[in-house]
């Protein structure tokens, strides 16, 4: 298995590496330009094994070798000006120049280990955290919902291969993992084993049952919405442990024909899917009244009365039967 920082992207301020090796490249060629000149200023003060006078060539040729290695003694200094010229100027030179080179290899590993450190340390402290299995079009909405309500950016953890989607979750804010969410490892890396809810929404069915499988098997206890591109595929997502199995293709449809009838019915759909429109749909539980009845707080519509997981009739809801034990959906609005 990969390391984890090479699985795990966590947001960074970005940089400019390829600009920040262009730099230190530009910076050795112009020590090796530097050392060139005095060479070449104090070429009489220099000797050539072939006993010729140095020419430019020979100068360039005396830096490189000078800064990269300690030379080979074909050239050599044999004044006092050009000793001290070496001293003074060529000898700091070629150190700022081994500086450039080792500091870049001691930057790339520090890095490395500064990326492994941080992963380490994000991975002890996560929970309570929503996983989005598939960062595309669909898992993007999906995170910017959480985001309008309330989730924090470090709650918010997404899977996926594409590097497009990684991307994005970086300009987001969010970390991503790089892997296949079908993959035991990788939604372990994700932290599924203490998230408080997993969201699948791969582009395949198939594939969002055998992630569903995965995340029972690590996480039985966990909120586990799946969405489901084809219908006859719903109840292979229940049976697999889904909470909940979204149709997004009956769930559009239906919305497509609400618009031939009422214009407004629409907009007070669509405000309801903005989370941080005038009106929001949450779940809350029973308060008790004055007259010992259990019912929403003031200020809230309800909607419909949950109990063990099943929607209770509009009979229990007029009749006012509603215990402390059951959850209400509510209506709110800003």
């Amino acid at each position: 298995m990969a390391e984890a920082f090479d699985l795990i992207r966590l947001p960074q301020p970005k940089r400019a590496p390829g600009a920040a090796v262009a730099r230190r490249v530009g910076l050795a060629l112009g020590l090796v330009c530097f050392i060139t000149a005095v060479v070449w200023l104090g070429r009489d003060g220099y000797v050539d094994v072939t006993g010729d006078r140095l020419s430019l060539l020979d100068a360039l040729y005396y830096s490189s070798v000078t800064v990269t290695t300690t030379g080979y003694g074909d050239i050599t200094a044999v004044t006092p000006g050009a000793r001290l010229a070496t001293i003074v100027l060529i000898t700091p030179a070629r150190i700022v120049f081994l500086i450039l080179v080792v500091g870049t290899t001691v930057e790339v590993l520090t890095e490395q280990s500064r990326q492994l450190a941080a992963a380490r340390r994000w991975r002890k402290t996560l929970q309570d955290h929503h996983v989005i299995c598939g960062f595309g079009q669909t898992g993007q909405a999906v995170a910017l919902d959480l985001l309008a309500r309330g989730v924090s950016l470090d709650k918010i953890v997404a899977i996926d291969t594409d590097t497009a989607a990684l991307e994005e979750c970086e300009r987001m804010g969010i970390v991503g993992i790089r892997g296949d969410a079908t993959r035991n490892a990788v939604l372990e890396q994700a932290g599924v084993g203490t998230a408080k809810a997993v969201i699948i929404t791969p582009n395949r069915d198939d594939t969002a049952v055998l992630i569903t499988l995965s995340v029972r098997e690590i996480h039985p206890a966990v909120r586990l919405v799946a969405g489901a591109r084809e219908q006859e595929n719903i109840h292979f997502l229940e049976q697999g442990g889904a909470d909940e199995v979204i149709d997004a293709t009956a769930t559009v449809g239906r919305f497509l024909g609400l618009g031939t009838q009422t214009d407004g019915a629409v907009d007070v759909v669509n405000d309801l899917l903005d989370a941080a429109g005038g009106l929001v749909l949450v779940e809350i539980e029973p308060v008790q009244g004055a007259d010992g009845r259990w019912w929403a707080p003031d200020g809230c519509e309800v909607v419909a009365a949950m109990r063990d997981g099943k929607r209770l009739p509009s009979s229990a809801l007029q009749s006012g039967e509603i215990l402390e034990t059951d959850r209400l959906v509510v209506l709110q609005g800003s």
